[in-house]
């Protein structure tokens, strides 16, 4: 199996920044894209940005400029630098990863979650 650790979260006021990380171990052959998700009270998960393999990236509108995913995949971690935080940007920040295994072929993998909160 896959496990994907996510650390970085917190409180922190509007126009800080905040890192998440997040390191995927277990069985894996091959990792391929790489992203961070979202998701606010009553609100549908939403893709934040995702890296491919090759390190090609796209992100959401409302965190461009101010949001930088990056991947180290000699560590199988990838990363998320978030400055100009907005209380907007308040959600649950998972991780994911399109991960290839021997045993169960290709499929996505989650993080548990982790919480940002940005004050006003």
């Amino acid at each position: 199996q896959v496990q994907l650790v996510e650390s970085g979260g917190g409180l922190v006021q509007a126009g800080g920044s905040l890192r998440l990380s997040c390191a995927a171990s277990g069985n894996i052959f091959r990792i391929n894209d790489m992203g961070w998700y979202r998701q606010a009270p009553g609100k549908q998960r939403e893709l934040v940005a995702r890296i491919t393999s090759g390190g090609r990236t796209n992100y959401t509108d409302s965190v461009k400029g101010r949001f930088t995913i990056s991947r180290d995949n000699a560590k199988n971690s990838v990363y998320l630098q978030m400055n100009s935080l907005k209380p907007e940007d308040t959600s649950v920040y998972y991780c994911y990863a399109d991960v290839t295994t021997i045993i169960f072929g290709r499929r996505a993998y989650w993080g548990q979650g982790t919480q940002v909160t940005v004050s006003s």
